[in-house]
């Protein structure tokens, strides 16, 4: 009885306490899509991707009711970084589901001027930089102006009474409704104890931030076993880099004095077999306000896949002074660094050569059968200067021509018997990366899938005589870059390269920027007509070092550039899921094909080559 009457109270006190309205609520997904349209074509930097906002503390002064039920005391406000549009991945601050739709709207064409603001104001308070967004977007789209006049006029209705506030508070929010009213004409007033109400029809007034700590590297990587999830709802959770746990210590020999919150790290090895249930993981994921990572060598039983914005480590400025140096593109300074990057050429040694695995056998031959049809028939070639028989059309006019008088040289009297091989070389570069060894059944990992794709497309490819190459990489910041020579392009697809296919194991990292460079260097060095570089990967570039989010993806973007400029055909194939929010960035619209279900990636890859060449 006692819990039926708490779980009623509970309830009644919640919804009494809820300020919002679920029922028109609107979600990100539905409309992430034309979001990222609508962000772009009003000016709003093409390599930003539209994220769900983490959930903030909300340091304002709460009412009664919410102090009651404990409610009200997250929020989730939009706000921009370097890499990403971080938007709440609902909105229902209005009872009309089309003016929490205008927010989302309202929101995008704040953040697209952000830049050209901040660049003129660079030492402006969120105060007053919010306003000068907003003077800016109506200046620069007027008809978004009534948008924001309907959230306006619904907004100040929710907003807290001034006659009902201690006067500090009273003039801060005096000041804030005059603001969002008539933009520009008022300064922040300071010295309340805590922050004014949120203001959701303005930026975050302070964005969270990772802490600048490092997390000692380990190579030992502890198999994969036990439950999983991906959290799509979550975004990226703020972290932190922390050094491993005393493997001997136990809860028992920590001070209880020191225990604060559940979100505050303490340093102890709790013992990743501890707590098994996933669900409970989950919802202390959801509670954190930051998460704290370290290594601790060992697999977990619950494993919970969701996106980290942990902050990057120093780089390593180690002198390159071998192997094959390639330089870096710093979008920060716009520059291109010379001599960033050092690729050591690797090949599998003591691998034995092997026959196509057996279930594969059936899918090669009838990809045989397909692709050995594309090849062009042996014809004959007429009027050549030498051959292996005499061409009679081209004798009998010349001939012809000095009986009537004519002076003719005796030039272009043969004919000879030529293949049909096509002027093309294709190189494929696959992405070895330690996320391929993520399984995606209970039978499969994505490394055996890509390894499966090697052995079709190179079955296919040698069906039809064009000239070609297989690269793997992986990467340990940039020093060393491995690269794997699978297969290169004067060698003869044989059991040996079957052997080779057959040795490859995920690696490090995907400094993805690095390895397109190296592939494109040597597949400029062929004399083809036409030149196809594949991108065969499971993510979007990352490394242990600054390469982690904006950095690598417009590394990796400068590198496609460049080899376009160089007369290459760069194409992306990938498993990922959420690869639409970056690849029209890096390749273009056209230039990439995303394979929703990994296990057809073997079967899909020689038909996307079969399309690109057609």
């Amino acid at each position: 009885m006692e819990e039926q009457v708490g779980e009623l109270w509970h309830k009644l006190i919640t919804r009494a306490a809820d300020n919002q309205y679920p029922a028109a609520a609107v979600f990100l997904h539905d409309l992430q899509k034309s979001l990222a349209i609508y962000f772009r074509a009003l000016g709003g930097d093409s390599g930003l991707q539209i994220e769900i906002a983490d959930s903030t503390r909300n340091l304002a002064r709460r009412n009664l009711l919410q102090r009651l039920a404990g409610s009200n005391a997250k929020i989730q406000l939009a706000w921009r970084d370097e890499r990403s549009l971080k938007l709440p991945a609902s909105i229902a601050w209005f009872e009309n589901s089309s003016l929490n739709t205008d927010l989302y709207y309202w929101l995008a064409s704040l953040a697209a001027v952000q830049d050209s603001v901040e660049n003129s104001l660079p030492d402006s308070n969120w105060f007053s930089l919010n306003q000068r967004m907003t003077l800016t977007a109506f200046s620069r789209f007027p008809g978004i102006k009534p948008r924001y006049q309907r959230l306006l006029q619904a907004h100040i209705k929710q907003r807290s009474d001034p006659a009902k506030m201690k006067p500090l508070d009273a003039g801060i929010e005096l000041a804030i409704q005059k603001a969002l009213t008539s933009p520009g004409s008022v300064q922040l007033v300071t010295g309340a104890k805590l922050p004014p109400q949120a203001v959701p029809l303005w930026l975050h007034p302070d964005p969270p931030l990772s802490a600048d700590t490092q997390i000692p590297d380990d190579d030992s990587v502890p198999a994969q076993s036990g439950q999983s999830r991906e959290i799509e709802e979550l975004g990226h959770r703020q972290a932190e880099r922390v050094e491993k746990p005393e493997s001997e210590r136990g809860l028992i020999t920590v001070r209880m004095e020191n225990i604060f919150t559940m979100g505050e790290f303490v340093n102890v090895d709790r013992g990743s077999e501890d707590e098994d249930d996933i669900d409970r993981a989950e919802d202390v994921a959801r509670d954190l306000d930051k998460l704290s990572v370290a290594h601790n060598g060992k697999a977990s039983k619950t494993r919970l896949k969701f996106d980290l914005d942990l902050p990057s480590a120093a780089a390593d400025d180690a002198v390159l002074d071998s192997g094959i140096l390639l330089p870096e593109w710093d979008w920060k300074k716009q520059k291109l660094l010379a001599n960033r990057c050092r690729v050591i050429q690797m090949q599998a040694e003591n691998t034995a050569p092997c026959a196509l695995p057996p279930h594969l056998s059936r899918t090669a031959k009838r990809l045989r059968n397909q692709f050995q049809a594309m090849t062009p028939a042996r014809t004959w070639h007429h009027a050549q200067m030498d051959g292996q028989d005499i061409d009679l059309d081209a004798y009998i006019k010349y001939l012809s021509d000095r009986a009537a008088g004519q002076q003719v040289t005796a030039e272009k009297l043969y004919r000879e018997m030529c293949s049909g091989a096509r002027d093309l070389a294709c190189m494929l570069l696959a992405d070895l990366s330690l996320s391929t060894d993520a399984y995606i059944n209970d039978h499969q990992r994505i490394i055996d899938v890509i390894r499966d794709s090697l052995y079709l497309f190179a079955e296919s490819l040698h069906a039809t005589g064009d000239r070609f190459s297989i690269l793997g990489f992986s990467t340990r910041r940039r020093d060393p870059i491995r690269v794997h020579n699978i297969k290169a392009f004067n060698e003869t697809y044989n059991g040996a390269i079957r052997g080779r296919i057959a040795a490859i194991k995920p690696g490090y990292y995907t400094r993805l920027g690095a390895g397109i460079r190296h592939a494109s260097q040597l597949l400029m060095n062929e004399g083809n007509g036409r030149r196809l570089l594949l991108i065969l990967t499971d993510g979007k570039p990352n490394d242990l070092d600054q390469y982690e989010g904006r950095y690598g993806i417009e590394d990796t973007r400068q590198a496609v550039i460049s080899a376009k400029q160089s007369g290459l055909l760069p194409f992306c194939i990938t498993i990922d899921k959420k690869a639409n929010d970056y690849l029209p960035h890096l390749f273009g619209k056209n230039n990439y094909a995303v394979i929703h279900q990994p296990e057809k990636l073997p079967k899909a890859l020689p038909r996307l080559y079969s399309q690109l060449t057609r």
